[in-house]
């Protein structure tokens, strides 16, 4: 059963923004580096964001196709990570999903443990 949970998809036009959200209120949340995926129709599990823990020393990573659009910050007081999303584009459509592991390996899907069920986003046009 998975641990984590997304929260804040939903439709927006193009250009726009949305903040996700990702819980787990049931392990220890804070000290794992989370990750988030993305899967558009179609296509393969595309990791394009991790942050780590505070005690790994919050470092955050993007891949190009969201650096610069995107933000990814944690909030330990409310065992939380955000996904801020600007400037969205069509292609950005896609289940968004987080992941709880380890930044080194940032985009092998394989290598988180935890993961939630995922939230929709959908850019028009």
């Amino acid at each position: 059963q998975m641990q984590l949970a997304e929260s804040g998809g939903g439709l927006v036009q193009s250009g726009g923004s949305l903040r996700l959200s990702c819980t787990a209120p049931v392990f220890n949340f804070n000290y794992y580096d989370i990750a988030w995926f993305r899967q558009a129709p179609g296509q393969e599990l595309e990791g394009f964001a991790c942050i780590e823990s505070n005690s790994n020393g919050g470092d955050r990573k993007y891949a190009d196709s969201v650096k610069g659009r995107f933000t990814i910050s944690r909030e330990d007081a409310e065992r939380t990570v955000f996904l801020q999303m600007n400037s969205l584009k069509p292609d950005d459509t896609a289940v968004y999903y987080c992941a709880a592991g380890s930044c080194r390996s940032w985009t092998r899907a394989s290598d988180y443990g935890f993961w939630g069920r995922g939230t929709q986003v959908i850019v028009a046009s």
